[in-house]
């Protein structure tokens, strides 16, 4: 079966400050961050799997730029945050598990096929990373049985970054979409991951990719230091 992959490209970016949606945003090798996960994508699932984009700010020149995916409109996306833009997604999806991630990650192509055995087993994952630990970023904790406890920006001695990957079940899938549209319109979709787990027991395995790179672009320096990765 085709796999699901959700990209969230909903939002205006307006800390990086360009005038097109931030995953068009260009890196040294010429690709838009988008295009590089695409690319990402084909790379390790060939021709096995349909992008659903979820758009917003500007959304004519990312479907015109990726005519080969199916769009979900998110009309608040000023209004909004992922919560939001993810919950209409996986409300469109199909049956199944759904891989999602942020329009605005940069990562190793490496990521995607170390997080693959989960995926063809139907395992709820978030990919973290454990070298650093920013206050701005959001932050985890495990449980005891080794899965994500806690899971947010506030989390206090956090193990590491949640990169901005990440993976809900089929069977995960509708009690995350039910968290998804309880939280409040502001809140991330890591809040609703966090409920489910409080609420409903949900399990989300925690994978390690701290030895490949995942740069979350927010700000100008993340631009730049997404682009080490690339040679100019």
């Amino acid at each position: 079966m085709s796999k699901q992959v959700i990209i969230l490209a909903a939002g205006m970016g307006t800390r990086l400050a360009r005038p097109l949606p931030k995953p068009l945003t260009e890196l040294r090798d010429g690709r838009s961050i988008m295009k590089q996960q695409m690319d990402n994508l084909a790379l390790a699932f060939g021709e096995e799997f349909r992008a659903m984009i979820v758009v917003g700010f500007k959304l004519e020149s990312i479907i015109e730029r990726f005519p080969e995916a199916t769009f979900v409109y998110n009309e608040l996306y000023d209004q909004t945050n992922t919560s939001k833009s993810l919950l209409k997604a996986l409300r469109a999806s199909n049956d199944g598990g759904a891989l999602w991630m942020n329009g605005d990650v940069v990562f190793d192509p490496e990521v995607l096929n170390r997080v693959l055995p989960l995926i063809e087993a139907d395992k709820s994952f978030v990919v973290v990373n454990t070298s650093k630990v920013s206050d701005e970023e959001v932050k985890y904790t495990l449980s005891s049985d080794g899965f994500i406890h806690l899971l947010s920006k506030q989390v206090v001695d956090g193990l590491g970054e949640a990169v901005g990957i990440n993976f809900v079940s089929g069977a995960d899938k509708a009690s995350l979409i039910s968290h998804l549209a309880q939280v409040d319109d502001q809140d991330y979709f890591e809040r609703a991951i966090e409920v489910g787990i409080e609420v409903d027991g949900l399990r989300f395995q925690a994978v390690d990719i701290s030895d490949l790179y995942a740069v979350e672009v927010d700000f100008a320096e993340d631009l730049e230091r997404a682009n080490e990765h690339f040679k100019s």
